[in-house]
C-alpha cells in the first residue's frame, strides 16, 4: 500500500480513538448489531473493531493471480492422486473417503467454493492451508459492512476514497447455480439445503445465507444429515425437494456416521443431486497435499508457472514419518531436523480444523516438542516451516474503552469455481490466528491505488 493511503488510514485510526475512546453507547450498539445479524462464534460477537481492514488493489490483484493458479495446481494434484495409488496413499484418505472420491461430481471445477488461509508478511504472502471442504465465513462480509454503517468516520472515509467491497455471498450463490446447471439441472431457481450438524457454532452464518438465497428466489432450508430420504429420483428433507446439497458438514465427520447407503450418497451417485463441495475435494483439502506440492519428486504434476508460485508462496511441508527428505536443497533425516530446529517448525494434524492439535515449535519446551513429535508419528501429521506474519494496528473496543491494538493478521481469499472474490480477514493477539481460538474478524475493503 502506498504511503498516502497508509497515512489516511492512520489518520482515521487517530480520529476514531479521539471521538470514541470511551463511547460505551457506540460499543454496545455495534455489539448488539452483531448479535442481531448473527455475526457470532457461539455467543461471542467476533468483530470488536471500529473499522474494516483496508487492502490495496495492487496487493489484492497480486494475491488473486497467484491463488487462482494454485487452485489449478490443486486440481492437477487431485487428478494425479486419483490415477496414482502411491500419491493417494501419501495424502492418506480413509477407505471410505477413497471410495467417495471416485464418484464423479459432474461439474467442471474441483471446488465450487474454497479458501486459502494466508499469512501476509511485508511484500510477501504465504498460503498455509487449502480449505477445500466448504469454507466458513462467506456470509460475514455483508454483515460486517452493516456494522460499520453506524461508524460515521468510516463512512466519511469511504466516501472520500475510491474503493470496492466484495460480496462473496452473491458469488457463492452464482457458483452453486452454475454447478447445478453443469450437472444437468434445469430448474430456473433450484432448491438448496444447507447441511451441517445440529448446534454448530457457525449456524448464524447459515441463517444469513438462507435469508439471502430465499430473497433471490432460491428456496433454502437449513437441516442436518439425519433428515434425508431418497426414492431413486428425488432427494428430500421432509417435504422439501433438494436440488443442491450445500455441504457444510465435514466429510470425515459425515463418514463416521454414514456410508454408501445414506440417501445423499445414493442420490449423488445417481446424478440426481448437485453436492457442493463434493467428496473429491478431500484430496486437496488434506494438509498432506501441501507435502505433495512442495516435494521435488512430484514436480512433474505441475506447470512451470505453478512450480514457481509453489516455491515462492507455499511453505516447505512434509508428512511426519521416519526417513530422509530434502530441506533447503539438502538431504536430511526428517526427525533429526525437527528435533534440532523446533523453533522453525509447526506440527498440524492432517485433517482437522479450528486450530485443534497444532503445536508451534517456537512456543514449546524441548520436552513438549518431543512429545508432539511422538504423537505426530502415531497419527497422521504434517510439519510445516514457520513463516512470518504481519502485525497491524487497529482501533479495538473492550470493557467500554477503545484503544489501538497491535494484532497478527491473516487474509484468507475465497475462490468460487476457481476465481478469487474477496476474503476473510482475521486478527488475533495469538500466534495462531483463528476464530475458534478466540480471534476476531472484520470486513474487507479494497482501496484503489490512485
Amino acid at each position: 500500500m502506498n504511503e498516502s493511503l497508509e497515512s489516511k488510514i492512520n489518520q482515521l485510526d487517530v480520529l476514531l480513538i479521539k471521538n470514541h475512546q470511551f463511547d460505551a453507547q457506540l460499543f454496545d450498539k455495534l455489539t448488539n448489531i452483531q448479535k442481531e445479524l448473527g455475526i457470532l462464534h457461539d455467543d461471542r460477537p467476533i468483530c470488536p473493531f471500529l473499522r474494516p481492514h483496508f487492502f490495496s488493489r495492487a496487493k489484492y490483484e497480486e494475491i488473486k493471480s497467484a491463488v487462482e493458479e494454485l487452485h489449478l495446481a490443486c486440481e492437477s494434484l487431485t487428478e494425479a492422486a486419483l490415477n496414482d495409488s502411491t500419491i493417494l496413499a501419501e495424502i492418506n484418505l480413509t477407505e471410505k473417503e477413497e471410495r467417495m472420491a471416485i464418484i464423479d461430481p459432474r461439474y467442471k471445477s474441483l471446488c465450487v467454493s474454497s479458501r486459502f488461509d494466508t499469512y501476509l508478511h511485508g511484500n510477501d504472502f504465504k498460503f498455509l492451508e487449502y480449505n477445500a471442504e466448504t469454507p466458513a465465513g462467506v456470509g460475514d462480509q455483508l454483515s460486517f459492512q452493516k456494522v460499520f454503517e453506524d461508524v460515521s468516520e468510516v463512512q466519511e472515509f469511504l466516501n472520500e476514497n475510491a474503493h470496492w467491497r466484495p460480496l462473496p455471498h452473491i458469488e457463492l450463490l452464482q457458483s452453486l447455480d452454475l454447478a447445478y446447471r453443469q450437472t444437468g439441472g434445469k430448474k430456473e431457481k433450484p432448491n438448496i439445503a444447507i447441511v451441517d450438524w445440529e448446534g454448530v457454532s457457525t449456524y448464524s452464518e447459515f441463517e444469513i445465507l438462507r435469508d439471502h438465497w430465499n430473497s433471490e428466489g432460491y428456496q433454502t432450508i437449513i437441516t442436518n444429515p439425519f433428515e434425508f430420504e431418497y426414492d431413486g429420483k428425488v432427494l428430500r428433507s421432509g417435504d422439501f425437494e433438494v436440488d443442491i446439497f450445500y455441504k457444510r458438514v465435514i466429510i470425515h465427520e459425515f463418514l463416521e456416521h454414514f456410508d454408501e447407503t445414506h440417501p445423499l450418497v445414493k442420490a449423488y451417485s445417481d446424478g440426481n443431486v448437485c453436492m457442493a463441495n463434493n467428496f473429491r475435494v478431500k484430496i486437496a483439502h488434506k494438509k498432506t497435499s501441501f507435502g505433495i506440492l512442495t516435494d521435488e519428486k512430484y514436480e512433474y504434476i505441475f506447470t512451470a508457472k505453478q512450480l514457481e508460485l509453489i516455491r515462492k508462496h507455499i511453505p516447505w511441508t512434509r508428512r511426519v514419518k521416519e526417513g530422509k527428505t530434502k530441506y533447503q536443497d539438502k538431504e536430511v533425516d526428517l526427525l533429526k531436523l525437527l528435533c534440532k530446529e523446533r523453533e522453525n517448525f509447526i506440527l498440524k494434524p492432517h485433517d482437522d480444523y479450528g486450530g485443534h492439535g497444532i503445536s508451534l515449535g517456537w512456543e514449546c519446551s524441548e520436552s513438549e516438542w518431543d512429545e508432539a513429535i511422538q504423537n505426530a508419528l502415531q497419527h497422521c501429521f504434517i510439519v510445516q516451516e514457520k513463516v512470518g506474519v504481519d502485525k497491524i494496528q487497529i482501533p479495538t473496543f473492550s470493557n467500554h474503552q477503545a484503544s489501538i491494538e497491535t494484532l497478527n493478521i491473516d487474509f484468507d481469499p475465497y475462490l468460487f469455481n476457481g476465481k478469487m472474490h474477496g476474503g476473510m480477514v482475521r486478527l488475533s493477539a495469538k500466534s495462531l490466528v483463528n476464530i475458534t481460538q478466540g480471534g476476531g474478524e472484520t470486513a474487507l475493503v479494497i482501496l484503489e491505488d490512485f
